[in-house]
């Protein structure tokens, strides 16, 4: 009440001072613009300027409005988007992963500019676009991702380079997997899949070059990590062995590939007896099955192993009469150990002592029916004028082995 009392008197009292102020004549106005003269009493143009005035700041507030105004129509608009970007991207993701390639691919592709991270977009879209067999879209679309998300190239090359192992792209695949390791040489996913395009690409002597990182990150449990690596040296043993035998056609004989490799070999593949094994193979493949005698006779003192004493027995020593006696002496130990009887047998058969080598046979026979000593004892009857015994034999172990069924038979 107060304040509109306070209005009204303010009103008054301008009213009151503007007609004291229009009894006195304080003069006119005068503008020229060019020839045209315009006169105007003092009062009129006062109110001419203050209607202009008025004019000008209506003009300014409804200008400052109407681009509000659409600023708010432009982000409701935005908003619009983002949600429907949203809900096309949740449906593309739930295309992709029910396999619908392709409905996945256009729901992806279509929402990633208004998405809230355009990356995941593409790289699901360039997945969608690898499992429907479109390889040129998939380079696209990871280019793509690159481009919407600054800091993105490890995701997108890592990526890239599972679609290009998954399509057997291996050599593009190796290619990525390098440039990404120049830019992080440890990342743990990297050194696996590196690892990966090694095994496919069969490159072993890369993958023995990698493998002491993979070690020493953790990457594989110890099992897979002892295989791998057993895997690739076993394999660079039979490619140092080629180069030896290549080396021999040529005329310059020598094992040197091969016994330095040996030396390069990690300690403990140089006591795994499954590498100890391939490796005394090739040396005696190549000749030099002293040397392989040798290394089994030194291994086989500190530590048994069937699968070594079954290739001790078929190597030729330096002295065979030696190995005999050193075979019998581990017997003692080993009494009932069947690979040891056959080995012994075999031993036997080198020294000429042919009685002792069946005996041996025979006994291992008992211990386990195995195929190999079958075979051996059926060939020394053979040759020693038994050969009902030695068909025998071998029709036993083929009926077994046929696994066939206990039917009657006519009598002979």
């Amino acid at each position: 009440m107060i304040r509109l009392l306070l209005i009204v008197l303010i009103a008054l009292l301008i009213g009151a001072g503007l007609a004291l102020g229009l009894q006195y004549d304080l003069g006119y106005i005068r503008i020229s613009l060019g020839n045209t003269l315009i006169e105007t009493n003092f009062w009129i143009g006062l109110g001419l300027l203050i209607l202009l005035v008025a004019v000008l700041v209506f003009g300014i507030n409804l200008f400052r409005r109407v681009r509000h105004g659409s600023g708010m129509v432009s982000g409701w608009l935005k908003k619009g988007n983002e949600r429907r970007a949203r809900r096309r991207t949740t449906q593309g993701l739930l295309a992709l992963a029910e396999g619908n390639w392709p409905r996945a691919r256009k729901l992806l592709v279509s929402s990633a500019d208004h998405a809230d991270t355009p990356l995941i977009n593409y790289l699901a879209a360039a997945q969608a676009a690898f499992e429907a067999g479109d390889h040129e879209s998939v380079d696209d679309l990871l280019r793509r991702a690159f481009e919407s998300t600054p800091g993105s190239d490890m995701a997108v090359g890592i990526t890239q380079a599972q679609l290009q192992l998954a399509g057997n792209r291996l050599e593009q695949a190796l290619a990525t997997l390098l440039r990404l390791r120049k830019q992080a040489p440890h990342h743990p996913f990297v050194l696996k899949l590196l690892k990966n395009a090694y095994v496919k690409l069969e490159d072993w002597r890369e993958l023995s070059r990698l493998l002491p990182e993979i070690r020493k990150r953790n990457l594989m449990d110890a099992d897979e990590q002892g295989e791998l690596e057993r895997l690739v040296w076993q394999n660079l043993l039979q490619r140092a062995a080629a180069d030896c035998r290549r080396k021999a056609e040529s005329g310059s004989a020598s094992l040197e590939p091969l016994t330095r490799l040996w030396d390069e070999l990690p300690g403990f593949l140089r006591r795994d007896e499954h590498t100890i094994r391939e490796y005394a193979r090739l040396l005696a493949e190549l000749g030099d099955e002293e040397q392989a005698e040798t290394l089994l006779r030194k291994v086989l003192r500190n530590h048994w192993s069937d699968e070594l004493i079954n290739l001790f027995g078929r190597l030729r020593g330096p002295k065979p009469e030696e190995q005999l006696l050193i075979a019998e002496q581990w017997l003692k130990d080993r009494p009932n150990n069947a690979e040891l009887l056959l080995a012994l047998g075999r031993l036997s058969l080198r020294n000429e002592l042919w009685g002792k080598a069946r005996e041996y046979f025979e006994t291992s026979l008992k211990l386990r029916r195995s195929r190999e000593t079958m075979a051996e004892l059926s060939r020394l009857n053979a040759h020693m004028g038994e050969g009902e015994n030695s068909v025998r034999l071998l029709m036993q172990g083929l009926v077994k082995d046929s696994g066939l069924p206990d039917l009657p038979m006519p009598k002979a």
